[in-house]
């Protein structure tokens, strides 16, 4: 029996693996760390040489407690959003099926304090960021993404930030970085807003006020037409201000996709369109990334 057991283990230790990366979706913290590092390399290291801060022991540690930060909300948002994902994602649902609900905040707490830690070994204000970004993913998961909009609002902000945080840290080439992070703050509030569509059948069950079940799909479309637009003029407005021709020409290419977006949306009207409408921003953002390499 004990030889058995033993034999066991293995496969218990890659379940739970497996249970754990899908829990911390490590392919968005892969994605998180590669868009951090291609912000140092290609828009702030533009003094020292392109190897400087690619080498920097620094710069592996703010992506590093970036990233645990990152992991931390995630566990935590479904360790609250048991019940709902089980309607909305229910072959997502690690909380309480692979993993046991007490490990799951035991290893937020422990990646939310370690991200912190490391923050402040860093600088004081790196340190003050994470706090506030560990404060406000917990605020979220427990409250904040059942109100219309202000949990949208959060999410796409601490996306952006990921991005400023890098040019903010080494003082480099700041507006430049900015002009990125409003563009990952744009696009990651239009995803944000469409998942709340693409969730709705798990929303109206257990009585969260998003967007879509206050405003219902139709008004809700309506608001992602109106931030579109205001997003791509202030990105335009933003280049300008730079001079710089290839973020221009990036962005005027950038209006196809968008009249793309837009189009789909407007026939959009089941689960399945919406789902394609979130991916479809994964692309858009993916595309902000690769454009810095032309730096």
């Amino acid at each position: 029996m004990g030889n058995v057991k033993a034999l066991l283990i293995p496969f218990r230790l890659f379940y739970w693996t497996k249970g754990l990366a899908k829990l911390t979706r490590v392919y968005n913290l892969l994605f998180l760390a590669l868009t951090q590092y291609f912000t140092a390399y290609f828009l702030v290291d533009v003094h020292h040489g392109q190897r400087a801060y690619l080498t920097d022991i620094r710069l592996f540690l703010l992506v590093f407690s970036t990233v645990c930060i990152a992991a931390a909300g995630y566990m935590i948002n479904d360790y609250y959003d048991v019940k709902i994902d089980l309607i909305n994602r229910p072959q997502r649902v690690v909380v309480g099926t692979t993993l046991k609900r007490r490990y799951v905040m035991v290893g937020h707490i422990a990646l939310s304090m370690f991200g912190i830690l490391v923050g402040f070994l860093l600088s004081w204000q790196v340190g003050f960021i994470h706090c506030g970004s560990v404060f406000l993913l917990w605020l979220y998961s427990n409250r904040l993404k059942r109100l219309p909009f202000i949990g949208n609002l959060i999410i796409a902000a601490l996306s952006g930030l990921a991005v400023a945080l890098v040019g903010m840290y080494y003082r480099e080439q700041e507006f430049l970085v900015f002009t990125y992070a409003l563009f990952a703050f744009a696009i990651s509030l239009l995803r944000e807003i469409i998942k709340d569509m693409e969730d709705l059948p798990g929303d109206q069950t257990f009585g969260c006020r998003t967007l879509p079940v206050t405003w219902g799909i139709h008004r809700t479309k309506h608001l992602l037409y109106i931030l579109s637009t205001i997003f791509v003029f202030l990105l335009f407005y933003l280049a300008e201000k730079l001079g710089n021709q290839i973020l221009i020409t990036y962005f005027i290419l950038l209006v196809i996709p968008i009249t793309f977006f837009i189009i789909r949306l407007v026939q959009a009207d089941t689960r399945r369109d919406f789902t394609l409408l979130n991916n479809f921003c994964k692309l858009l953002i993916l595309s902000g990334i690769v454009s810095m390499v032309f730096f």
